[in-house]
């Protein structure tokens, strides 16, 4: 075998197919019993409906590189982008709400003006925001002038300074709980670059929902991988180096149990040292019919974040990551039925998908928290709760190993991670052993269902280990 990756999450897979295309002997070994890793859908243990594990919003699904290359939906792929990328419910006053419609948005919002200035030169140039957010950081960014502008705008955004630069607590909220996705300390560099890159997509390709969930993007990976002549194995955890050549689409402390005292004192001692960030809870719902919200346009939102105001969510935040439970944490919630009919049973019951944020570690079950936290918004909601399925963010890592202590990002949610790797290296995907890289969501360019961090693991992997300098296409 040339090549085994370790992990099978959209990363792992996306470097898996690169390595087959370019006609290498590919296997992927994962250690949980279904392929996906955070892109992952399961059927309900009661009902016949289906919840997505990790991500079920996939704005980066159409705007990634790897994935635009790769072409979804000529593999019949469908993301559908609604109407309404993501809305913000407030306390009693209109929600705020982000249209695909820039325009629109503004019109709606209290001093829209400044929603415009904020996003308006990066809507109108949004490739060059992905391809500087989404690259390497080693190579000369294009579209220089909008790469300045969004530096300007995220350096506004991440200090005391975003509250002159964005007027409205309408237009506050809104960009706060795009930023607060990276479930850190707001602001910061990291919440900063977050929310530009995922602001900007809710105006251009919007945050789409793929029809029959998550799964989707996971099979048609595995389908091209195996078409080219990868295997895969379910059920195989790693606990030695498997091959000479190695991809780990894994939390970068996993190298420590694999190899041991094989590992470098040097890298070793980093990696000892590398701390995981604060974390999600999971609260998954069986629901008999609409959410009952509040402001009626939210019926037509599947992407909300309940977090209230600016104040209140950088608050949340500030004691998340202080190691206390926040007693109104962010809570992020997606209705995939909104936008997919398939996903509403024969009953009418449809599946709700929530995170609320937690001290990392936390093994406090979330369930009556986040029904408060949906009531806040929708009064009534308890009444359309079937069922509720909850794990706890001690809990995550038995789902994905690379969850450590229920951090979704793998430690990845940094700024400086996302330039510099787990490690400090000039190549962030290579390690100092032999044949072994790096591509999970601890390696450039961070979190997210893009699958870029494993096209540039296995870039560097193909030319290093196999002499191979062009990349194969990845066309269908």
């Amino acid at each position: 075998m040339d090549v085994t990756v370790v992990g099978s999450g959209p990363n792992g897979l996306a470097a898996a197919v690169i390595c087959a295309r370019a006609g290498l002997s590919v296997q992927v070994l994962e250690a949980q019993p279904t392929f996906g890793g955070g892109a992952r859908t399961a059927p309900d243990p009661e009902f016949d409906v289906s919840h997505d594990i990790c991500s079920a919003v996939h704005p980066l699904g159409l705007a990634s590189p790897f994935f635009a290359e790769f072409d979804l939906a000529a593999r019949g792929v469908q993301l559908i982008s609604p109407e309404i990328s993501y809305g913000n419910p407030l306390d009693d006053r209109p929600a705020a709400i982000a249209y695909r419609d820039l325009e629109r948005t503004c019109a709606e919002l209290e001093h829209g003006s400044s929603w415009r200035r904020l996003l308006g030169p990066l809507v109108a140039d949004s490739q060059a925001v992905v391809k500087f957010l989404l690259g390497d950081k080693r190579s000369v960014p294009s579209g220089i002038v909008t790469v300045a502008r969004l530096g300007l705008r995220m350096l506004q955004q991440a200090g005391p300074a975003w509250n002159v630069t964005l007027s409205g607590d309408d237009a506050r909220a809104l960009y706060t709980g795009v930023a607060a996705h990276t479930i850190s300390r707001l602001p910061s560099v990291t919440t900063a670059g977050a929310g530009m890159m995922l602001a900007t997509l809710g105006h251009t390709v919007g945050w789409p929902i793929p029809v029959g969930g998550s799964q989707t993007i996971t099979d048609a990976l595995i389908a091209d991988l195996t078409a080219h002549g990868g295997r895969l194995a379910a059920d195989s955890p790693v606990r030695k180096p498997p091959g000479p050549v190695v991809l780990f689409d894994t939390a970068p402390t996993e190298l420590l149990s694999v190899y041991g005292d094989a590992l470098p004192a040097r890298y070793a001692k980093a990696l000892h040292r590398y701390r995981f960030g604060s974390a999600a809870a999971k609260v998954d719902f069986v629901l008999s019919g609409e959410v009952p919200w509040s402001d009626p346009r939210l019926a037509q939102a599947p992407t909300l974040h309940l977090g209230g105001d600016r104040k209140q969510m950088a608050q949340a935040e500030a004691t998340i990551a202080a190691g206390r439970h926040a007693p109104r944490p962010m809570i992020l919630a997606a209705l995939p039925h909104v936008v997919d009919a398939s996903r509403i049973d024969a009953a009418g019951r449809r599946p709700m998908w929530t995170y609320a944020h937690v001290p990392a570690g936390s093994t406090v079950d979330q369930a009556e928290t986040v029904i408060a936290g949906i009531e806040r918004f929708a009064p009534g909601f308890r009444d359309v709760v079937v069922a509720v399925r909850s794990v706890p963010a001690a809990q995550l890592a038995n789902h994905n190993a690379n969850y450590v202590g229920g951090d979704i990002a793998a430690g990845g949610n940094s700024a400086w991670r996302a330039l510099a790797g787990p490690t400090p290296r000039v190549n962030p995907w290579a390690t100092p052993i032999p044949g072994v890289y790096l591509c999970s969501a601890a390696t450039p360019p961070g979190a997210g269902v893009h699958g870029m961090a494993g096209y540039y693991a296995a870039r560097t992997l193909l030319r290093r280990e196999f002499g191979i300098t062009q990349l194969p296409s990845l066309r269908p």
